[in-house]
């Protein structure tokens, strides 16, 4: 039986690759990656806490999982529509090289 310990710890890596990518990778395709392997980390914290909490039978931690799973799914989807647009303007996926916010 794993503990709520090893849970903990392998979210706190998934969710440390998660930020790494988030910060340091410069196409906007990765950083969405790393945004998305953060928010699985917090998913994976969420089921560990209610699997090991008082009273696993309420199904509160798999109500916020569908929740954060469709606010993913949305973010996703607004994000690759806004890095298509600003591929087809500006010619990069490359977040270093978009430095205007104009027309």
């Amino acid at each position: 039986m794993t503990s709520l310990d090893a849970y903990l710890l392998f979210g706190a890596l998934l969710f440390s690759i998660g930020l790494a990518g988030a910060l340091i990778r410069r196409n906007a395709i990765i950083v969405l990656v790393g945004i998305e392997l953060m928010l699985n980390a917090a998913n994976l914290n969420f089921i560990a806490f209610w699997r090991f909490g008082p009273h696993p039978e309420a199904l509160t931690g798999i109500m916020f999982v569908l929740f954060s799973i469709g606010v993913a799914a949305a973010e996703a989807a607004v994000g690759l529509a806004l890095i298509i647009a600003v591929y087809r303007h500006y010619r990069t996926a490359n977040v270093d090289q978009i430095d205007s916010m104009k027309g």
